[in-house]
């Protein structure tokens, strides 16, 4: 072997090795958008599952899959490989398989998020590993039957994501929606997950690092694979950015409103369509794909949510199953870099009539009934004998006690409602507010500041809630009447009107929840109608949320230092 060669050589490795790297830390976007998209009391357990399902599938591939997988070029399975050494692919392909098996394991753990136990999830994520992603893998990837018809799958649409989906459907078929999902009469209710940022976090890395799924599944730079390994990024993320705008203008027509969560989830929905034939069609095609991608991630999702009543937390079987089968069959409609021995495309758009086309359904429909019956029987096993669902009492407590002994995965740092209380942004936002206020508010009645030598006979609480942006109003007001003692909670709630109007993933919010300052006062020197009126004349703007101001009577004041009581307890030294 000469030095050229072996340079050679060695940059294909290195290039694996980096795919590796980048699809391994995909575990860590999955992680993160099915935590985001989740509630906070789930939060542990979307962790560990992220962090077990890898962990207990990388020996179970390594043992047994790999074998089952790669071990040979039989019709329906590779051979036996026990603790494998990569076979002919080495190391390098082993470990870059072995990344590509987690990722279709992780899918499912999404869709039975919050209600699954912690037990039932490792077996299955097992399963999955050791027989069901490797033997249909193999039929696409290591020289199956699917392989030898001509089947094209580049970087796992459907060998990895639908896979995945299509387990992830069954699965929350079988186990049922969470508690409170559904009404009596069938009607979806939104359960938002705790926190976006987390779901964001989770798709700019998972859209990074699918340039080494997509990217380097070339598994070379040489020989003019480093070529199409360039074409296969552009299309990547032409069809990611594509879905994206798509469903954000989808939504937007849809909900009034570009909705967030379901924007995010049409950049996995390119990604997942793009994967089957990144390297197949030209920047054109991956737009059209990307576009397609947008309108299937939407309405498939509500579809799968409102009509066929399975609950998905995370979007999973949409964006992975949905999208995963979508972006194959849609390979074999522009595929162009795809010939046949006359240099022919073999796409539909591309004259390369319907046979291409078919043999893409075929293996679809063949992988969709694979997974199908070998998750039934897996999941049913699983309910019958260990059991798949956690009790009614743990489910509504979250999972990460009493699965995990975890009171909670934020600890001291429990995600708050955001707040501009006693910051510079707050004052300007609360100048802001005052500016644009109508003038004809109920006037300010000034408090004396002598007061009577018969001490006040009535003590009154008076509790006010309104929007945080109104607080340095409110506070300054309270100021300029004598009142300083004050307690300030930040709160989150709604009024009659059920907070502002808000959708998730196209289901209605029931409530929303709006931060919200409550501040409770207690007064007797001063007359609890002057801090009314002055709480008005701080808050009215005439617009539904200027909050509501609740008055009590007290039966008597204890201060602890003095033991003084009554009107002398409220008294400054």
């Amino acid at each position: 072997m000469n030095d050229i060669t072996a340079l050679g050589n060695a940059l294909n490795v290195g290039w694996i090795l980096l795919g590796a790297a980048l699809v391994f830390f995909m575990q860590a976007g999955f992680a993160m958008v099915e935590t985001g998209f989740t509630r906070a009391k789930n939060a542990g357990n979307i962790i560990m599952k992220n962090l077990m399902d890898f962990s207990l599938g990388t020996p179970i591939f390594w043992i047994f899959g790999f074998g089952l997988m790669f071990g040979g070029t039989g019709a329906l399975i590779g051979g036996i490989d026990l603790f494998t050494t990569g076979g002919d692919g080495g190391w390098a392909t082993l470990i870059f398989q072995t990344v590509f098996c987690a990722t279709a394991a992780t899918i499912v753990s999404g869709s039975m998020a919050e209600r699954t136990k912690f037990s039932a999830y490792c077996i299955y994520s097992m399963l999955i590993s050791a027989i069901v992603y490797p033997i249909s893998g193999h039929w696409i990837w290591g020289g199956g039957w699917l392989a030898q018809l001509g089947f094209h799958d580049f970087a796992g649409s459907c060998a990895v994501h639908m896979v995945g989906g299509t387990a992830a459907f069954i699965g929350a078929k079988i186990l049922g929606p969470r508690i409170g999902k559904y009404t009596k009469d069938g009607k979806a209710r939104a359960i938002p997950g705790h926190s976006l940022t987390l779901g964001a976090l989770g798709v700019f890395i998972l859209w990074f690092c699918w340039f080494g799924f997509n990217g380097c599944s070339t598994v070379a730079l040489t020989d003019g694979a480093a070529d199409v390994a360039a074409r296969v990024f552009v299309t990547t993320n032409l069809a990611a950015a594509v879905a994206t705008v798509t469903v954000m203008c989808i939504t937007w027509v849809r909900y009034k409103k570009p909705d967030v969560s379901m924007t995010l989830n049409g950049s996995l929905a390119g990604l997942v369509a793009i994967t089957a034939g990144c390297d197949a069609v030209t920047p054109v095609g991956a737009a059209i794909i990307g576009i397609i991608a947008g309108f299937v991630v939407v309405f498939g999702i509500e579809f799968v949510d409102q009509k066929l009543k399975v609950d998905d937390p995370v979007g999973a079987v949409g964006v992975h199953g949905l999208c995963g089968l979508t972006g194959t069959l849609l390979t074999g409609v522009f595929a162009y870099y795809l010939t046949d021995d006359l240099g022919q495309p073999l796409g539909l758009l591309y004259g390369g009539g319907v046979h291409f086309l078919g043999i893409q359904v075929l293996g679809i429909v063949s992988v969709l009934a694979w997974v199908g019956v070998t998750m039934v029987i897996i999941f049913q096993a699983i309910k019958h004998t260990i059991g798949l669902r956690v009790t009614e009492a743990e489910e509504i407590s979250g999972l990460d006690l009493p699965e995990h002994g975890l009171t909670s995965a934020y600890a001291d740092f429990m995600p708050v409602p955001a707040t501009v209380l006693g910051t510079r942004a707050g004052e300007a936002a609360a100048l802001a507010n005052q500016t644009a206020a109508p003038a004809a508010a109920v006037p300010v009645t000034r408090v004396q500041t002598e007061q009577a030598e018969g001490k006040p006979t009535t003590i009154h609480k008076v509790v006010i809630i309104t929007n945080q942006s109104r607080f340095e109003a409110l506070k300054n007001a309270m100021n300029e009447i004598g009142v300083t003692g004050m307690t300030v909670i930040q709160a989150a709630g709604c009024g009659m009107q059920k907070g502002a109007p808000e959708y998730y993933r196209g289901v209605p919010v029931e409530a929303t929840l709006l931060p919200k300052v409550k501040l409770e006062l207690v007064v007797s020197a001063v007359p609890v109608e002057t801090v009314v009126e002055a709480a008005r004349r701080a808050l009215y703007t005439g617009h539904i949320g200027d909050g509501k101001i609740f008055v009590y009577d007290v039966a008597d004041v204890i201060k602890i230092r003095t033991g003084e009581t009554g009107y002398d307890a409220l008294q400054d030294d």
